[in-house]
């Protein structure tokens, strides 16, 4: 089933958000866990927001790329940003419970992956930003969806307005090493072949120094019904889901039974431990 993917997060990521959070809070008690933020991808990995959202009161932030708004304007395209899906709402998504629609541009995440992977890039963050060397090495493991994912949470720190108390947290999903291929070719089509201090600094400017909080939706009941709703077209015409097995989502009565399962499989798992030590 789907579901497994869902469940998985929820109670795998999403426990290991928190007990990031955890440690920070040894440092200083009065942060709280304000969003946690990811592309919808599959609809796997923002179900830990499911998780952080009843032991926190975090919201969650659903991040999709500018050029293809599903979710923010029932919309469609293409886009660069591989690997957080688009063109369908997925079914393990739980769009009733999200607050946030946050939609990025490829044109940041192809640049800024140039930015943090050449010699003129890295030298930028160095010598004109002060980044330390340790955090320009980290940064080889963000490509396309893990800058997606950052770029969207700082849009809703600005939009929202939140301060030094609120943490945001997000998922880095794929390395830059995926996606070395890329670099020449957006070198080539955005900056004539060559990527030099004047482009490292035009890169910064235009997409760190420059995030804006446009293209972005703080969900109302009624936003998430339509994306709910948008979903029925893929998944009970389509893919022949039963209209009250797709229906039964809306509630988030659906999502805590479902998520009973996990101690059948702790108990399988249990039991074949046993077996096999036996």
């Amino acid at each position: 089933s789907e579901f497994g993917n869902h469940i998985g997060h929820y109670e795998l990521t999403g426990r290991a958000v928190e007990h990031v959070f955890e440690s920070l809070l040894e440092d200083d008690e009065g942060l709280r866990l304000s969003v946690f933020v990811s592309a919808t991808g599959s609809g796997g990995a923002i179900a830990a927001g499911d998780y952080l959202k009843e032991r926190h009161d975090t919201r969650i932030a659903a991040v999709e790329a500018l050029e293809c708004p599903t979710l923010l304007r029932n919309g469609f395209g293409e886009h660069n940003i591989q690997g957080i899906g688009d063109k369908h709402v997925p079914l393990i998504h739980n769009t009733m419970n999200t607050d946030f629609v946050v939609d990025v541009s490829d044109k940041a995440t192809d640049n800024l992956l140039v930015l943090f992977n050449t010699d003129a890039g890295r030298a930028h963050m160095r010598d004109r930003m002060g980044v330390p060397e340790d955090t320009i090495e980290a940064l080889r493991s963000f490509g396309f969806s893990s800058i997606c994912n950052m770029l969207a949470a700082i849009k809703v720190a600005r939009q929202q307005g939140l301060g030094p108390n609120d943490v945001l947290a997000t998922v880095a999903t794929d390395g830059a090493e995926m996606y070395d291929t890329e670099i020449d070719r957006i070198v080539a089509r955005d900056h004539r072949g060559t990527f030099d201090a004047a482009a490292a600094g035009e890169v910064r400017a235009a997409y760190l120094d420059g995030v804006d909080t446009a293209d972005m939706l703080e969900c109302t009941r009624e936003d998430r019904l339509r994306m709910f709703n948008l979903g029925y077209y893929t998944w009970v015409e389509q893919q022949g889901v039963t209209i009250e097995e797709f229906s039964a989502r809306k509630s988030q009565d659906f999502w805590v039974e479902t998520r009973e399962i996990v101690h059948v499989w702790d108990a399988m798992i249990d039991e074949f431990n046993a077996r096999v030590a036996g």
